[in-house]
């Protein structure tokens, strides 16, 4: 059984790679590569560095035999070439292995080693050695439009995300088993295996209402109280998320304007089909706003993944005032700034810009404004362009957006 599931990834790993080419470029040297479980993260790593010395921790018996005996890593990439690239995946697994990776860097001149990870969390929190600078971050996100060509629709973007497994499924039913076994499969493994809570029950209850608390200013006392946990563990709850890379917060914009703005972050999941199982939008109706939070995810899931592939400076945030005024993302870097305001409707309305109309008077001649919607014409309004989702995401990949 063993074989044949190898056999079936290694079959899938070769259909995503004629499928889509991912536009993460391979670093030149040691690099850590982090990213959500199916991602893609050991496909990538398998055609980037074809020959490399894998080392696959997932499985349980790797795992205890480098934990019991981390010298026969030292042992396996002495015996390599040292041009040849070293690969260690989910590193997170065995942290003890890093020092030995440091010791073949500094002592034995090995230098290109490949180490992925689905969880920080274990390496932040156990004085892991990070090799002190040595390896360069990286993150592969689920797959974006520039890698699918535009291929996918929008609709099933919003319910499905960009998982590539959600993407080449062969209908909806499949997806949505799939979403379904990826929360699933993250209780099991990445939360009650490594220990990470002792209340299971009461963090899968925290999940449900973090996701449809998503994309909103966080309040702990309220989510601590529909998940019937204290302040305290939502706090931590929260942590786990972010290190277990479910999700990361955005923060809010604060350019000293002349209004009065909102300090708190919003938290976002790294996919919208991973929330909208999270928050059992397969089982029930969600809010009637739900349409809106999810195309939020999947524009917010482009920005960063074209940031990050990009290599391209500057922050990402939100920003927000007391009164309810709001543009959903702002990018600055020094001087520049673009506003982009993302709404569900299907036709444009004039109440789509009162949140952009706000921050330009704040900003005036600073500041370059989209709106991003479902529908299907290209607008200019008082000077914001206002873009279809397909037309936004192909002017982001062109390097059009954030210039």
């Amino acid at each position: 059984m063993e074989g044949q599931l190898v056999e079936s990834n290694t079959k899938f790993a070769v259909y995503l790679v004629t499928m889509f080419t991912r536009t993460l470029a391979p670093p030149a040297g040691s690099f850590f590569l982090f990213g959500p479980r199916g991602t893609g993260k050991s496909t990538w790593i398998r055609t980037s560095f074809p020959g490399a010395l894998v080392v696959n921790l997932l499985t349980p018996e790797n795992t205890i035999r480098y934990e019991r005996d981390p010298a026969l890593f030292r042992a396996e990439v002495e015996a390599r070439a040292k041009s040849d690239w070293i690969v260690v995946d989910e590193i997170q697994r065995v942290p003890r292995l890093l020092d030995e990776v440091h010791y073949l860097m500094e002592e034995k001149g090995h230098r290109r080693f490949a180490l992925t990870g689905s969880s920080a969390r274990k390496l932040r929190r156990g004085s892991a050695n990070l090799l002190a600078g040595r390896a360069v971050m990286r993150r592969l996100f689920p797959l974006t439009a520039a890698e699918t060509d535009l291929s996918v629709p929008g609709e099933q973007l919003l319910r499905f995300g960009a998982m590539p497994l959600s993407v080449l499924a062969p209908d909806d039913g499949a997806r949505e088993d799939y979403l379904r076994a990826f929360v699933t499969t993250y209780l099991a493994e990445e939360v009650r295996a490594e220990g990470l809570v002792r209340d299971l029950g009461g963090f899968a209850r925290f999940l449900e209402v973090a996701a449809l608390a998503a994309g909103q200013t966080t309040n702990v006392s309220s989510l601590a109280r529909d998940a019937e946990v204290s302040r305290e563990t939502v706090r931590g709850y929260f942590e786990i998320l972010v290190d277990t890379l479910i999700g990361e917060w955005l923060p809010a914009y604060r350019p000293r304007a002349k209004v009065k703005e909102v300090a708190q972050p919003k938290f976002y999941w790294f996919d919208s089909g991973v929330l909208h199982a999270a928050a059992g939008g397969f089982d029930q109706p969600r809010p009637a706003d739900w349409d809106g939070v999810l195309l939020e995810h999947v524009v917010l899931h482009e920005l960063r993944a074209y940031l990050h592939y990009a290599g391209i400076k500057g922050s990402l945030g939100y920003w927000a005032t007391p009164s309810g005024t709001e543009v959903d993302f702002v990018w600055w870097h020094g001087p520049r700034r673009v506003a982009i305001e993302v709404k569900a409707g299907k036709r444009y309305r004039s109440e789509y810009r009162s949140g952009l109309r706000s921050l330009e008077t704040s900003l005036p001649g600073k500041l370059r404004s989209y709106v991003v919607y479902r529908g299907d014409a290209e607008l200019e309004v008082e000077g914001a362009r206002v873009l279809p989702l397909e037309a936004f995401l192909r002017r982001l990949h062109n390097g059009e957006i954030l210039d």
